[in-house]
């Protein structure tokens, strides 16, 4: 459930909009979506897991404020960033 060290520095190089970038939307977005994909696959063997249910909701919720931050903000990157990690709207 955790992202691996070389996971994230990949995400936060991916789409950090300069050198040291790790704290701008775009990454938060993305590293968010890592964990939620993966505490999905933990849920879908461990149905009755109610305290990660309630943790991978807290997570969906943070990451759609994230998103209507970027979209009030940046309509571009906002349409960008949905289409590269999959997100619908």
């Amino acid at each position: 459930m955790v992202v691996s060290n070389e996971r994230k520095s990949e995400l936060v190089k991916q789409y950090a909009t300069h050198n040291g970038d790790n704290g701008s939307p775009q990454v938060q977005i993305a590293l968010l979506t890592e964990r939620i994909n993966n505490l999905t696959e933990h849920m879908r063997s461990n149905t009755k897991d109610y305290a990660s249910r309630r943790g991978l909701l807290q997570m969906v919720s943070r990451r759609r404020r994230l998103l209507d931050y970027v979209r009030h903000h940046e309509p571009q990157r906002y349409l960008d960033i949905i289409s590269q990690l999959g997100i619908r709207k």
